[in-house]
């Protein structure tokens, strides 16, 4: 995934850093970096688990424990920003 392919994923789910950065669990600085593509001119790699965070949320899927997937969409709805919603509700609890 690319610093351009990456802000896509963020801007097409309608998140702002901040909000991208909580449902992958980041700092908002690192969601700067991996848009930019660089931290203090020295390139920076998406790291392929951040990746596959990316597709798992554009999926529905909010956690594995490795045998079963939690999914965040409520069963009457199918919506991206409710999802999102719930992503950031859970783990803003589990942070707590």
């Amino acid at each position: 995934m690319q610093p351009d392919q990456f802000k896509a994923w963020r801007r097409s789910l309608g998140l702002k850093q901040k909000d991208a950065a909580e449902v992958l669990g980041l700092k908002k600085r690192m969601i700067q970096y991996y848009e930019k593509g660089d931290r203090d001119g020295r390139p920076v790699e998406i790291p392929k688990s951040v990746r596959l965070a990316c597709f798992a949320l554009l999926q529905g899927i909010g956690d594995f424990n490795g045998e079963q997937i939690e999914p965040l969409i409520m069963p009457s709805s199918d919506n991206k920003s409710d999802i999102l919603n719930n992503i950031v509700e859970k783990n803003h609890r589990e942070t707590q």
